[in-house]
């Protein structure tokens, strides 16, 4: 079966002081063991890893400092992967600890290993409990948060389900109990929304939320933020209930290949096309030819993603570049600058 995917915020994992919101995280254990028992395997992505390294750096708000945040991120791993370990004794369930960089997923033969671990670790039983490497992530090279880690790995492990858990019921129209706010139900409306920043332990916010959803939902994965707090949260949302705001997943699915390319493979520059490259690749399915690249921005080689623009300045294209600018340059005959099986159309 399809496996759920379950995110949860800093603060609920962790409280004032850096401690350990134990009872929560036992009771969302003790959902996610109904589910693995009955046959759906669940991937936990877990904040908290830097809130709870944070005291021992004589911390209470999250520095801006990169070498700071990485520092708390080190101390602060240990305590997090124990947590869930100890939520999770009781159930008799086995705890692995995955930790990714932006970098594992941008490279395929990364990607794959990741995801054919991960599937290993469900078929044997366990929970994976996913977190960024804070401690070797740099802010050229990061997911930006956990709720874009959660889509990522969602649509690594074709998951059947992305729930966002946080402190708030879901998307509202206003900010929480201010007047007139409305809990927006159906993620396509969340347009209109009210978004609030992150909290001062993470870097997350409503907004980052809802771009999460909106990426794990294109990719075909229905999409649900709801509140994480209260005894019964997991098997609601799972039984179809009314909790929280639903984004519907996209009509279309594209292969494991297209959406790693769609979604995980970083951008290093631009191709500036000519009107007859842009039909015969949009239209006639064919690679795109030196002879039709325009220009190009960017530094970039082969192996790095790269958008296709038409001459009127649209991005209708995203590929894997076979060549480097200058190879590019003078629109030379019989060079290829993207093939056709390694292209996509936006």
């Amino acid at each position: 079966m399809r496996p759920v995917v379950v995110k949860l915020g800093t603060t609920l994992v962790a409280g004032p002081g850096g401690t350990v919101r134990r009872s929560l995280l036992r009771e969302r254990a003790r959902e996610i063991a109904e589910l693995v028992r009955a046959g759906t395997p669940v991937c936990v992505v877990s904040s908290g890893a830097i809130a709870l390294g944070l005291p021992r750096l004589g911390l209470e708000r999250r520095p801006r400092a990169v070498p700071r945040l990485q520092a708390a991120s080190a101390l602060g791993q240990s305590r997090l992967q124990k947590a869930w370990e100890t939520a999770l004794a009781p159930e008799k369930l086995a705890v692995a600890q995955v930790l990714l960089t932006a970098a594992d997923l941008a490279e395929r033969t990364a990607y794959v290993n990741v995801r054919n671990a991960i599937v290993e670790l469900f078929r044997l039983g366990a929970v994976p409990i996913v977190n960024e490497n804070d401690a070797t992530a740099t802010d050229e090279i990061t997911f930006g948060d956990n709720d874009s880690l959660a889509a990522q790995v969602a649509v690594l492990a074709r998951a059947r389900l992305l729930v966002l858990l946080t402190e708030v019921e879901g998307v509202y129209s206003a900010a929480p109990g201010s007047p007139g706010a409305e809990l927006v139900e159906e993620g396509g409306r969340a347009g209109g929304a009210a978004f609030g920043s992150g909290s001062a332990l993470g870097r997350g916010g409503m907004e980052s939320k809802v771009g999460a959803a909106q990426l794990a939902a294109g990719a075909g994965i229905p999409t649900v933020i709801a509140g994480g707090r209260g005894e019964s949260v997991l098997g609601p949302i799972i039984a179809g209930e009314r909790r929280g705001t639903r984004f519907a997943p996209a009509e279309s699915r594209e292969s494991a290949f297209k959406l790693w390319l769609r979604y995980c493979k970083p951008v290093a520059g631009r191709l500036v096309v000519d009107d007859g490259a842009r039909a015969a690749v949009a239209r006639g399915g064919a690679s795109l030819l030196a002879a039709g690249v325009v220009a190009t921005e960017g530094d970039f080689g082969p192996g790095d993603g790269v958008i296709l623009v038409g001459a009127n300045g649209e991005e209708f294209a995203k590929g894997i570049a076979e060549a480097t600018p200058a190879e590019l340059a003078g629109r030379p005959r019989g060079v290829e600058a993207v093939h056709r099986d390694r292209l996509l159309l936006l």
